[in-house]
């Protein structure tokens, strides 16, 4: 290995060791920065090409380039694929025996690697940074950079090494690299690695393949239904789930429909995930359920959906994990199930993960207590600190260990062969009353917690361009509405088709039954009082013993739907709420729901209303809805039976003539657009235009020739 030869180009050495003739964009201007000797920080979407930002340059110059990974399985998995490139690379982490460890950086020193995949842990060992010392590290490369920073989603101590230990190397060139940053998080990034006027790439996070979608699910039961609808349509995916306990019972409900699935969580041994994530990776399973464990570097190009079974705790990390869809360019689908209650369990992993100042000067006492005389040093697990503590979870625990390691009090230290960590009491003389816990920073902390959560609930309940929004709360303000995802295909319906008469009246008669059950301040806006299943009850008219003890049935709304079904209420309902005109407060465990200022203004008749009618209205349903249910993909039923065998044909067009331009298959028709087509089997233009997706352009450029294979399959 050490006769590797360096390639002084890196576009010789890009076709030469990757087969690729040219750079993306935004990979170039990384490239180039670095081989200018800028110091750079890179922001991409997954999927676009970070590694290969920092590999190539690497292969272009004497010296090794030390790359910082969290994950030994991320590590393995770069590592491999460089390997199997003719690469020399290696890792470094608590997966190795000693021996080994001693073996790879002697190898090092020798110039035998031109990679290293280091764990941030390593940094805090004076015997590693000792070796790095004859090391010619002509790079460090801090791959997933929001680790660094308490504003980020995954911040991980032991990243805060790194600061120092760039300094103690040197200053050799930085470049750190995340998918997920907001303008805030990348300050704290370039703080914490003391970087001076660098290079920052922030490569536009839109991915224009994504489909996104909120479902709103009253029960779990709904859930399982549309999980069961996006596998049997979707075929390959990942389901995110919160806790470990919830992924084994989703495993277990999926592997009763007969489905090729595995599972995949961190109280799994590691042979287990190594088994879980090679099933998924080499084919021998299409479908994960996984707790946000699973995921990072994960490079399987042919994922067609990632669903979220509960709402995540923040954007960032709902982004990133929804981010691995799609990574081959073609459509994929990113489908979040949203039920309200779903947010106590976020709300129990914010106190978790946030201890109180009692709790960890407790932990630091018992640590001091029962450190070893000469070395300091306890070998324990998290469990077992927290049966100790008589904590109710280990979480706590590990959140007050980093707080004691940001105070220099402790250090944790890999032990190789081991699961289990060193702690180390850095002065078992100092008293845990001495450590200078800042209880306004913890405090801060929590807040700035509960803050990503409350965005991440605002973004289950807008009313507006799914990808639009989260481009706005990454910091791009310029972007336009995407067209793909549920609301856009809704909305691009209700501009200038608004509901009829009947329709128009029916929703202001609920917001006016929800108006009635709420608070009106002082400001104008409302509170709620009442959870949804009461309200939809009242409006109903139903007689149910508990319902008559209440104060709603004597409001002027009580039966005004009496008509209607209670599940046709609930339909409607959900409309409602994906169109803006309703938001839910209170607590977790108790949802109230009242109007958004939008729906006071339709129910006022200041403005009109605008949603998808979520059924056939009752007698004759006018043109424009007709229309609506043929634009939106959220009724494409109302096209037809769908035809598969024709859906194939179109598709294999579309491949074909993306092949012929150049450009990926999407832009010539998303696959919802094929599906409207293979339902409503149109054979003129002007019949194909009510289909969602064609414009006069596309129309214009590509129409003729699948109107052509439908007219042929049809035996027109």
């Amino acid at each position: 290995m050490s006769e590797f030869k360096v390639i002084r180009s890196p576009m010789e050495a890009l076709k030469k060791y990757f087969g690729f003739s040219c750079l993306r964009e935004g990979q170039d201007q990384v490239v180039a920065s670095i081989m200018e000797g800028r110091n750079v920080l890179v922001v991409m979407p997954t999927g676009g090409g970070k590694s290969l930002c920092y590999q190539l340059p690497s292969l272009c110059r004497d010296g090794v380039c030390l790359v910082v990974s969290p994950l030994i399985a991320l590590m393995k998995d770069q590592v491999d694929a460089l390997v199997a490139r003719g690469i020399p690379a290696t890792m470094i982490n608590s997966s190795l025996s000693f021996p080994e460890q001693k073996e790879r950086l002697e190898g090092m020193k020798k110039g035998a690697f031109k990679l290293v995949y280091v764990a941030p842990e390593r940094f805090g060992h004076e015997g590693f940074m000792h070796a790095l010392a004859e090391v010619d590290v002509n790079m460090v490369a801090v791959d997933e950079a929001h680790c660094l920073s308490q504003w980020g989603h995954d911040f991980r101590p032991d990243y805060l090494k790194l600061g120092k230990a760039v300094e103690m190397m040197g200053r050799p060139q930085v470049a750190a690299l995340t998918a997920t940053a907001t303008p805030r998080v990348r300050e704290d990034i370039l703080k914490h690695l003391g970087l001076d006027d660098p290079v920052t790439i922030v490569r536009g996070f839109a991915r224009e393949n994504l489909h996104f979608r909120i479902t709103a699910c009253d029960t779990h039961k709904d859930k399982y239904k549309r999980l069961y609808e996006l596998v049997k349509r979707y075929k390959t995916g990942i389901i995110y789930c919160s806790t470990r306990k919830k992924v084994e019972q989703v495993y277990e409900a999926l592997s009763d429909f007969g489905l090729s699935v595995t599972a995949y969580h961190a109280g799994m041994t590691d042979e287990q995930r190594e088994e879980a994530q090679n099933a998924f990776m080499n084919r021998h399973a299409d479908i994960v359920i996984a707790t946000n464990a699973f995921g990072m570097g994960i490079d399987r190009a042919d994922v067609r959906f990632v669903a979220h079974f509960e709402i995540p705790g923040s954007v960032e990390a709902y982004y990133q994990e929804a981010g691995r869809a799609g990574r081959d360019g073609e459509e994929a689908y990113c489908e979040l199930l949203f039920n309200h209650a779903d947010l106590r369990t976020q709300e129990f992993f914010i106190e978790g993960v946030n201890p109180g100042i009692p709790l960890i000067v407790e932990l630091y006492e018992l640590l001091r207590k029962h450190c070893s005389a000469e070395t300091h040093d306890v070998m324990w697990s998290l469990e077992e600190m927290a049966e100790r503590l008589k904590c109710r979870n280990a979480m706590q625990v590990g959140a007050a260990l980093s707080v004691l390691i940001r105070n220099g009090a402790i250090s944790r230290h890999d032990v190789p062969g081991q699961r289990v960590k060193l702690t180390r009491v850095t002065d078992p003389s100092v008293s845990g009353l001495k450590i200078p816990l800042d209880e306004d920073a913890l405090r801060e902390k929590e807040v700035r917690d509960r803050e990503k959560l409350k965005a991440m609930t605002e973004f289950a309940y807008s009313s507006g361009c799914r990808q639009q929004w989260i481009l706005n709360y990454f910091g791009e303000e310029d972007g336009v509405p995407c067209g793909r995802c549920d609301q856009c295909l809704a909305l691009g319906v209700e501009e200038g088709q608004s509901l009829g008469e009947e329709e128009t009246l029916v929703v202001r008669q609920a917001l006016s039954g929800i108006a009635r059950a709420s608070v009106r301040l002082a400001d104008g806006s409302w509170q709620g009082r009442w959870g949804r299943t009461k309200i939809i009850q009242m409006l109903k008219g139903a007689k149910t013993q508990e319902l008559l003890r209440t104060s709603l049935v004597r409001l002027s709304t009580y039966g005004i739907l009496s008509r209607w079904s209670e599940d046709d209420i609930r339909q409607l309902f959900r409309a409602m709420q994906m169109a803006g005109l309703t938001r839910m407060s209170g607590e977790a465990d108790r949802p109230l729901i009242t109007l958004s200022p939008k729906g006071n203004e339709v129910m006022m008749g200041r403005k009109k209303a605008s949603l998808v009618w979520p059924f056939a209205r009752r007698g004759k349903i006018s043109v424009s809805m007709e229309q609506a249910r043929v634009r939106s993909t959220g009724n494409l039923a109302a096209l037809g039976e769908f035809d598969e065998d024709l859906f194939l044909k179109l598709k294999e067009l579309r491949n074909e003539l993306a092949r012929e331009a150049g450009i990926p298959a999407y832009a010539v028709f998303h696959n919802s657009t094929l599906e409207g087509l293979a339902r409503l089997k149109p054979t003129t233009r002007r019949g194909a235009m009510n289909v969602h997706g064609i414009g006069e352009q596309k129309a214009a450029r590509y129409l003729d020739d699948f109107l052509e294979v439908i007219a042929e399959h049809c035996g027109v």
